[in-house]
């Protein structure tokens, strides 16, 4: 049967945990390493409902991709959401591992996923950081051509986008260029507009981007579509299921069924 700690070596092989960014915060968070795993959940976030659905289904570690713990916590009470998230997975003897921006520059993470998931080919790294331990380059988004038959205006293109990911919605800026070559960067990547211009990108498919990055987007002549923090990322959270399930096939691996996009439109 594995341990937290067999878990942690086999995520450390998939998406190196030294090669987050200096903010982040990934790796084992919470719990005891040598605890046994019986069953295991993922879950792009860890929340309160998260660590009782874990503890609900008996689960002894949770994989995630967000830190459950990001900023020092000065306290762990049950006063703030927070603590009561740590409180629930200490008393219910449920661990906690985080991948996060390690996960989205591996090879075969999140932005490896976003692309494929919206048909990319011939992809390179948008933000190249180093390589991996195979030598291979790794980085933050990735830049492709789009698939065969996708839709070439930005408007269409963009609902393509929401029914690939399975977004609630999308907003986006139309630049007047046909789709042809497009970045993707998971979550929070607005900032890198410039960098998906540079590899010749007419389209930039993100999230979280903000109102001058949108003008800016404009006025640069790039397409740019804001498809949501939650549906450009969980779509690692299968995928990573998949690579646990076949890693270690003794353990029941399930996906959150209760965590969902946090917002609606209307």
């Amino acid at each position: 049967m594995a341990a937290v700690k067999d878990v942690f070596d086999f995520l450390d092989g998939l998406a190196a945990f030294d090669t987050q960014m200096d903010f982040d915060n990934a790796g084992f968070l919470v719990g005891r390493s040598d605890r046994q795993v019986h069953r295991l959940l993922v879950s792009l976030d860890i929340t309160e409902a998260v660590a009782e659905e874990a503890r609900a289904m008996g689960a002894e570690l949770i994989v995630s991709h967000h830190p459950v713990i990001f900023h020092p916590a000065k306290s762990i009470t049950d006063r703030d959401p927070l603590g009561r998230t740590l409180l629930a997975l200490i008393e219910g003897g449920v661990a906690a591992i985080c991948a996060h921006t390690n996960l989205d520059a591996a090879v075969g993470g999140v932005n490896d996923v976003l692309a494929a998931r919206l048909g990319l080919t011939d992809t390179v790294v948008l933000e190249p950081s180093g390589t991996d331990r195979q030598g291979r380059p790794i980085g933050i988004g990735r830049a492709g051509k789009a698939a065969p038959g996708s839709p070439t205006t930005a408007a269409d293109y963009a609902a393509f986008v929401k029914e690939a990911l399975g977004a609630n919605g999308v907003r986006y800026v139309d630049a007047g260029r046909p789709v042809s070559r497009v970045a993707v960067g998971g979550g929070a990547c607005g900032d890198m507009g410039h960098l998906a211009l540079a590899l010749g990108c007419d389209t930039f498919v993100t999230s979280d981007v903000k109102y001058n990055q949108f003008l800016d987007a404009r006025d640069m002549g790039l397409n740019l579509i804001d498809a949501g923090h939650y549906p450009t990322e969980n779509v690692v959270c299968p995928v990573l299921a998949d690579a646990l399930r076949a890693a270690f096939p003794e353990v029941e691996i399930t996906l959150s069924a209760g965590h969902k996009e946090v917002f609606s439109y209307r």
